[in-house]
């Protein structure tokens, strides 16, 4: 790895963290020509396996698909090329993408391609966290790259750096740690204003520091500064803080395995747990409700359990599977909202397992989603 000048953060300790979801962009693994390089990658790969190694879990977000294509039919890439042509790009690259990560780890490199709107629709988005859910416990390396293949609009005006936030607080991570070509965040362009000084600490993204970021640092990418801070707002508001670094400053990324930040920190303001419940407790119902017994609704009061298909007596109304419903308790006492949630089945799923052991959902449904009516993470007392 290319050492770098000294940088000018001060070096500080990284909070205990058990899963984060690292972002790489495509000016640190683009080569010269077209192509991609294992130049930065390797250092940025030897950070994921000290936290492997460690018990931690890691998501990568890698852009560099459209670089890599550029190298296999170079001809095919012109400035201001039609969209179609970068999807294709993007195609063709993606392999090599998931091969470069591949080399640099002997557990699976697993490809999972998504798009924004594939998280924006409830239901898409509990079967997207499902999966990686599912590939972190199966010990595989999940790495996430936007669909550009197909998703024409994300192509032309989304970035990597906003994904990575989704992603963030879609598999629940406590930290979002974003790899670029500066050593973090400055009061203005460092490369043009040697007056620009290195802030190791945002406490709050104000329109004042969100001023401070400017435009798209490489040809090779689609994101500059503005979206790594639009980036860190969304993952604060899922109470994940963002981290800031130098990719192609080999002390700084050893220094990040051990637990030294030389870079930005910018604060999420807020708890994870909080910033869920309030989400939970916030978003709008469907009309409809699960309808449970008194034991269900003891299980979920004073143990904090998720909501069982056992527990479960009835259903009501027309809801779908990720929808945000009610959980009501129906007694002597009549019925009463005890929960709200997002529900892993629809309303018509939920009446056919309903008073059923979880076991026997795939023998009544054909299919499960798993075991869980409602999971704990998903639901907010009331």
């Amino acid at each position: 790895m290319t050492e770098l000048p000294a940088s000018r953060f001060t070096e500080q300790s990284l909070p205990p963290w058990r899963r984060a979801v690292l972002k790489v962009g495509s000016s640190l693994l683009a080569a010269d020509g077209g192509g991609l390089t294992p130049r930065f990658a390797l250092g940025l790969a030897q950070f994921v396996s000290a936290n492997l190694l460690a018990g931690r879990e890691v998501v990568i977000v890698s852009s560099g698909a459209v670089a890599a294509g550029r190298a296999i039919v170079p001809k095919a890439f012109e400035a201001g090329a039609a969209i179609a042509a970068r999807q294709a790009l993007a195609a063709l690259g993606q392999a090599q993408l998931i091969a470069l990560w591949q080399r640099f780890f002997e557990r699976p490199v697993a490809q999972v391609l998504l798009t924004h709107d594939d998280l924006r629709n409830r239901r898409r988005y509990l079967n997207a966290r499902a999966t990686l859910n599912e590939l972190l416990a199966l010990g595989a390396l999940p790495v996430v790259n936007e669909n550009d293949t197909v998703s024409v609009d994300e192509l032309k005006l989304g970035d990597n750096d906003n994904l990575a936030a989704i992603v963030a607080a879609l598999v629940d991570a406590d930290a979002l740690f974003i790899a670029t070509d500066i050593d973090g965040l400055y009061t203005a362009d460092p490369r043009g204003n040697p007056d620009a000084r290195a802030l190791d600490q945002v406490l709050q993204l104000t329109p004042e520091v969100m001023a401070m970021a400017g435009g798209s640092g490489s040809a090779l990418g689609t994101g500059g500064m503005q979206t790594k801070l639009q980036a860190a707002a969304k993952a604060g508001k899922a109470g994940i803080d963002t981290y800031l670094f130098n990719g192609r400053n080999g002390d700084v990324v050893r220094g990040l395995a051990q637990g030294r930040l030389r870079g930005t920190r910018l604060h999420a303001g807020q708890t994870r747990v909080a910033a869920r419940k309030y989400w939970l407790r916030h978003a709008p119902v469907e009309t409809g409700a699960i309808v449970i017994d008194a034991g269900a609704a003891r299980a979920l009061q004073q143990q904090g359990a998720s909501l069982l298909p056992g527990g479960v007596t009835a259903a009501e109304g027309d809801f779908r599977r990720g929808d945000m419903v009610e959980v009501r308790v129906r007694d002597d006492a009549g019925e009463r909202c005890v929960a709200r949630g997002v529900s892993q089945y629809s309303a018509l799923d939920i009446r056919r397992i309903c008073r059923h052991h979880s076991r026997e959902i795939e023998a009544i449904l054909g299919y499960n989603y798993g075991g869980n009516v409602v999971h704990r993470d998903d639901l907010v007392l009331v």
